[in-house]
């Protein structure tokens, strides 16, 4: 059977009942919306505050190298020039130094200029009221030995627009003004535009760098293709100030179109140079050529080539400029492709095939007469010469040309603008995940809260245990207001102040008058008509069961006695206006009998022992032979004796005084002492043989949810000053 209710029980812990999750979540509902508030506040402030981030884009196009004019001047050396280039080597192109830097320094955003506000809030706070102020350097030098300084512009009057450029030593370096360069002490500062709204305005002025600066441009811009293979660019920079995003985004835009011409141009100016530089020495073999030939003919008197030998020039002639072009092309093909590759192969057949018919021509001029021989051979060798030469001439024209025409490969289509409203920070989002981060982050703190709370809830948990609940007591807000009044007068009394009295009618006092009847019937098998009521732990509402069970008792015609055994930090005076005084340790030392202990509380049939002076060892004196003949005494004079304790976890008096007593009660506070406490408690008493008869669950609140479970119990007790 008990193996059976243990496996229940295992099952049930591990069911995740929704209902219990619910009620948590309802019970902390208060503070589960006020810190929702207080973050979608929060969330709305930082939105208000934030400082807007402006975009603006250009767009450009890449289009394919292609040869287009270039090939029809120059024919198949157009080939040389038509080279395809993909967009993500045109961005990486755009975000290199080579482009970033000519921005930077056109720019100078190597002077990084700041104006000085209140810390996190002020900012924001001079935006919204405009009264945001505005500087504009174009020029700052200072030498290398002041990097170690940090520097301040003041302004010293915001209409002349003049300023002073202060060290952080409070040094002032120099004087000037808007619109003129100003030099001191090795700085140089060229101030363009000032706007501040007042004098003895701060602005924060410091050098970094140009690769840092170049690194700042770089993280505000954004590059990237506009789908796939499209060629178009979209280019975009975010920052603070819509003028400066679109100024350089353009400069950007105008510094990549540049070098793009530029290294087109290169390219022809390239090939021009080879060719010029060719030109003199096929001049050269043309004239060289062409001499030799004239010198020949005067030599054998002006000979004519014969039909057959005129047919053989001309043949070998186109032969030679075949071959020539075969050279060309091999130069340029050699760069793309090897040997191996078919068209490489093709054109190393066609160079085979024209050498072999220009060996046959060869044999074939042997054949002629030698002075046929010889006017063929220089005749062929200026005739080649003069159509290289012209061919180079017409190529050097041509390049010329095209690098004066060259346009680049890309053109700006759309120029920089700037959006009108704010990218950043997106003020609805920001402030409708903050009110989500606080609900789910209070509503993580109230589980938490409640996984971690083990407080007793439910009197079912400790009937567990085998401690019956002789009652339940409403937690009552009139005993909180008398409670708090008591203590803000402390030693002044102020007459009775009894929940019981003020109130008769609170469901806290009628669950006591349920408890008077059960403890009638649980006293009849004690051995005297004593009551000790203890707890494991302060500050659970001892006082407050003692005092009003005490009076509830009286009035069902009970002659009561109420002793506050309490002689550390007892106050059960405070309820019955009485004084502390000439109690219960001043009997124990033998300073009075107990005709002068005993007060009147006013109430009738209720008499009162106060705790007495707090003496150095309450624990030793309450194990004085006068504690048991006052209790003996008290038994016989009355038919109620009840005792309040300090709490037995705290020091050992209640186990002390359970030694007298027929009956023990332990009060337990509703949500804060844990099964384990009261256990222990439980367990403290048996030790020195108290039969613990039942358990007052006390303040008991209405919630939607209920736990309970393991917590600590050791605690500081000690005397009030």
């Amino acid at each position: 059977m008990t193996q059976q209710t243990n496996s229940r029980s295992e099952s049930n812990e591990d069911v995740i009942d929704l209902g219990r999750l619910l009620g948590i979540l309802l019970d902390g509902k208060w503070f589960i919306i006020c810190l929702t508030f207080l973050f979608a506040v929060a969330g709305v402030a930082f939105a208000l505050l934030s400082t807007p981030i402006y975009k603006a884009d250009a767009l450009l196009q890449v289009e394919e190298k292609s040869s287009g004019g270039i090939s029809a001047m120059v024919g198949d050396m157009g080939e040389l020039f038509s080279q395809e280039s993909s967009a993500m080597t045109e961005i990486e192109i755009i975000r290199s130094r080579m482009i970033l830097g000519d921005t930077v320094d056109k720019f100078n955003l190597t002077t990084v200029t700041a104006p000085s506000y209140i810390p996190v809030v002020g900012k924001g706070l001079a935006r919204l009221q405009g009264k945001q102020n505005h500087i504009l350097v174009s020029r700052y030098e200072q030498p290398s030995y002041a990097s170690v300084f940090s520097h301040k512009i003041v302004v010293t009057d915001p209409v002349s627009k003049t300023f002073q450029l202060v060290r952080d030593d409070e040094k002032v370096i120099l004087s000037g003004s808007v619109g003129e360069v100003a030099h001191g002490n090795d700085y140089t500062i060229f101030v363009a535009d000032i706007e501040a709204q007042q004098a003895n305005t701060e602005f924060s002025i410091a050098k970094q760098s140009r690769l840092d600066a170049i690194e700042w441009l770089k993280s505000g811009l954004s590059i990237s293709e506009v789908g796939k293979q499209t060629g178009i660019i979209h280019l975009s920079f975010e920052g603070e100030n819509p003028e400066q995003n679109v100024a350089l985004l353009n400069d950007i835009a105008q510094n990549y179109f540049l070098q793009n011409v530029a290294r087109n141009s290169a390219e022809a100016e390239q090939s021009l140079k080879f060719l010029q530089a060719n030109l003199p020495e096929i001049k050269d073999e043309l004239t060289v050529s062409e001499d030799k030939l004239n010198q020949f003919r005067l030599e054998n008197e002006s000979i004519d080539l014969g039909l057959e030998a005129q047919s053989t020039l001309n043949v070998m002639v186109a032969l030679e400029a075949q071959l020539n072009e075969l050279t060309f092309k091999e130069s340029e093909i050699s760069q793309r492709f090897t040997k191996d590759h078919p068209a490489y192969i093709s054109l190393l057949d066609k160079r085979k095939t024209l050498l072999s018919e220009k060996e046959r021509l060869n044999q074939q001029i042997q054949k002629l007469p030698k002075t046929q021989r010889a006017v063929l051979r220089l005749t062929r060798d200026v005739e080649v010469n003069q159509q290289i030469y012209v061919q180079l001439l017409n190529k050097v024209q041509e390049l010329a040309i095209i690098k004066a025409g060259t346009v680049g490969n890309v053109r700006i289509l759309d120029a920089a603008e700037s959006f009108t409203y704010a990218v950043k920070p997106k003020k609805p989002l920001i402030a409708v995940l903050a009110t989500l981060l606080g609900g789910m982050l209070s509503v993580a703190v109230v589980l938490v809260k409640a996984a971690f709370h083990r407080g007793v809830e439910n009197p079912d948990d400790i009937e567990q245990i085998g401690l019956p609940v002789y009652t339940s007591v409403n937690k009552s807000d009139l005993e909180l207001e008398l409670f708090k009044r008591n203590k803000r007068k402390g030693k002044q009394t102020i007459g009775l102040s009894l929940l019981a009295e003020s109130n008769p009618a609170d469901l806290s006092i009628e669950a006591l008058r349920g408890l008077r009847t059960s403890l009638h019937f649980a006293m009849l098998e004690a051995k005297n008509n004593i009551v000790m009521i203890s707890g494991p732990a302060p500050g659970i509402g001892k006082s407050f069961i003692s005092t009003n069970f005490a009076a509830v008792s009286a009035k069902s015609e009970q002659k009561v006695l109420l002793i506050d055994a309490d002689m550390r930090k007892g106050y059960l005076q405070r309820s019955f206006g009485l004084d502390w005084d000439n109690g219960l340790s001043d009997f124990l030392i033998g300073k009075l009998d107990k005709q002068g202990l005993v007060k009147p509380s006013g109430l009738d049939n209720l008499d009162v022992i106060t705790r007495g002076q707090v003496p150095p060892n309450p624990s030793e004196l309450l194990m004085h032979p006068r504690l048991q003949e006052l209790l003996e005494w008290a038994s016989e004079e009355y038919d109620l004796v009840l005792i309040d304790t300090p709490p037995v976890l705290a020091v050992t008096d209640p186990s002390i005084v359970g030694a007298h007593v027929g009956t023990t009660l332990m009060v337990v506070r509703f949500a804060q002492n844990t099964v384990k406490e009261i256990e222990v408690a439980r367990n403290r008493f048996e030790q020195v043989g108290i039969d613990v008869k039942g358990v007052i669950l006390n303040a008991v609140e209405k919630k939607a949810s209920s736990s309970y479970g393991y917590g600590y119990y050791n605690y500081s007790y000690s005397s009030e000053k």
